[in-house]
């Protein structure tokens, strides 16, 4: 079975939105150390769930699913594998957390439906240079992804 291959650790940053990786965290896709493994680095910036506000209530962007959004998040801001395989990934990682089959559903078909806006925007993103790893961790509450960013050579 899949797995995850740390505790996630993670600090918030005082947008209000965005989270940073603190340790290694990676996922085993298909099954505990087939060699298909995503490395998410110390530093990477995610929202978790991009979930609009107004279903919050439904669908909060944190919840037994935070740990696969994370994944999900990294695999469309590195585009080493195809967005299919990225939301599949998602759906995969969400049954080892167990998340009920209903959320899961709505929440791969969201991925699906939606989640071009955001690949397209990483992409375009990365030909700005800009990178959702920070190059210095955060130390003051007051810090910022702008601040943590550089830009990629």
């Amino acid at each position: 079975m899949s797995r995850f291959t740390e505790v996630l650790t993670v600090s918030p940053l005082s947008d209000g939105r965005t989270w940073v990786t603190r340790k290694d965290f990676g996922y085993d896709i298909g099954e505990e150390g087939s060699g298909n493994t995503i490395d998410v680095p110390i530093g990477f910036m995610t929202d978790f769930a991009s979930v609009p506000r107004f279903l919050w209530m439904i669908i909060p962007r944190w919840g037994k699913y935070g740990n696969a959004a994370i994944i999900h998040d990294y695999l469309y801001w590195e585009q080493k594998r195809s967005r299919k395989e990225a939301d599949d990934v998602f759906l995969e990682a969400m049954g080892v957390l167990g998340v009920s089959p209903s959320t899961k559903w709505v929440m791969h078909k969201a991925v699906r439906v939606f989640g071009g806006f955001a690949w397209r925007g990483n992409t375009g993103r990365r030909k700005k240079g800009l990178s959702r790893v920070a190059v210095t961790m955060p130390e003051k509450s007051t810090d910022v992804p702008e601040m943590l960013q550089a830009k990629t050579r």
